[in-house]
């Protein structure tokens, strides 16, 4: 039977970084690789495997939108928070404070 706590756990994360994802956008464009190391610093250990799912799905959902660019001759993909983004992570802020003083305070 399959660890139904582990499962649970890496969806709450995965809603974690998704909001944090949105934060950093609104703030200025992301790439991977920098927003990897900005979540290591908060505690999450994400592989790629992880992070550009999380990534393209919050670009499908238009959250976020991508455009290339080059930086020293390699293609790197900068997201960017939009509109529907900065609209949801609105609408999320309270609930995380209410969350947040319900459990912690």
């Amino acid at each position: 039977m399959p660890d139904t706590t582990d499962t649970i756990f890496r969806g709450i994360f995965l809603s974690f970084m998704r909001v944090h994802v949105l934060y950093h956008a609104a703030q200025a464009p992301i790439y991977g690789v920098e927003m990897t190391q900005e979540l290591a610093r908060h505690g999450y250990e994400v592989s790629p495997g992880t992070l550009y799912p999380l990534l393209h799905g919050l670009e499908k959902a238009e959250y976020l939108v991508s455009a290339e660019q080059v930086v020293e001759g390699k293609v790197r993909k900068y997201y960017s928070i939009t509109p529907a983004g900065r609209k949801a992570l609105k609408n999320l802020k309270p609930k995380i404070r209410e969350l947040v003083n319900e459990v912690l305070i």
